[in-house]
C-alpha cells in the first residue's frame, strides 16, 4: 500500500512538473514578437523637377539606394525609424540620356559633394517625420509624410533647393538647358523645389 502511495505521488509530481516546463515553453513562445527591417532592393526614390513659368513637370528617379545602416525593429515605424542610407548620383535616371548628362555634370557637378545624396530618417509621429538630409555638404531638416499600408510604406516630401544652397548648380542647369527651359513668355526658369516620393515594401526578418 506504500509503495503505491508513493507511486501515485511521483507520478503527480511528474506531471506537474511537465506540465508546468510546457506552461513556460508556452509562455515564451508567445513573447516572440516578429521583427521588420527594410530592403533597399524593394525600395524606388522618384523626383519630380519643374521648368519654364508654367512649372512643366519633369519626372526621373534614382536607382540605386543604399542603406548604411538598417536596425531591425518590432513595428514598421520602428524599422524606419535611424534608417541611414545614400544615393549615387551615378545611378539617376529620367529616361532621357541627354537630360540625365547635364544634370549630372552641369547640376550635382557643379556641388561640393558629387557622389552621393547622404540621409537619415527620424520618424516623429504615425504620419509625419523628416529627413536629415546631406547634399552640395550641408545637412539640413527635410519635413516628410508617410503612409503605411500592410508592409508597404510610401513617404513624400518638397525640398526647396535654396536650403542646400544649390543656387549655384542652378543657375548653371538652367543655362545649359536654356532653350528647354524657356516657355511662351521667352523667360528661362528652373524651379527650386523638387518633389520626392519614396515607396519601400518593409520585409519580416526571418
Amino acid at each position: 500500500m506504500k509503495n503505491y502511495c508513493l507511486l501515485s505521488i511521483s507520478l503527480v509530481l511528474l506531471l506537474s512538473v511537465s506540465s508546468c516546463k510546457n506552461t513556460k515553453k508556452s509562455e515564451k513562445q508567445g513573447k516572440e514578437t516578429t521583427m521588420y527591417v527594410v530592403n533597399n532592393k524593394t525600395t524606388s526614390v522618384k523626383w519630380t523637377a519643374y521648368k519654364t513659368s508654367a512649372k512643366l513637370p519633369v519626372k526621373g528617379e534614382f536607382r540605386v539606394v543604399e542603406f548604411t545602416k538598417a536596425t531591425p525593429g518590432a513595428s514598421l515605424k520602428e524599422a524606419l525609424n535611424n534608417l541611414e542610407f545614400s544615393i549615387p548620383i551615378s545611378s539617376l535616371f529620367s529616361n532621357n540620356e541627354e537630360r540625365d548628362a547635364k544634370l549630372k555634370t552641369s547640376f550635382f557637378g557643379a556641388m561640393l559633394e558629387t557622389v552621393t545624396i547622404k540621409g537619415k530618417l527620424i520618424m516623429e509621429t504615425e504620419t509625419s517625420g523628416k529627413v536629415e538630409l546631406t547634399l552640395n555638404g550641408i545637412t539640413q531638416e527635410l519635413p516628410i509624410t508617410y503612409f503605411l499600408d500592410g508592409q508597404m510604406a510610401t513617404m513624400e516630401a518638397t525640398m526647396d533647393l535654396d536650403n542646400w544652397q544649390a543656387q549655384t548648380a542652378l543657375s548653371t542647369l538652367n543655362a545649359v538647358c536654356k532653350e528647354l527651359h524657356t516657355g511662351p513668355d521667352g523667360i528661362t526658369k528652373t524651379w527650386s523645389d523638387v518633389k520626392i516620393n519614396i515607396a519601400t515594401y518593409i520585409s519580416v526578418v526571418k
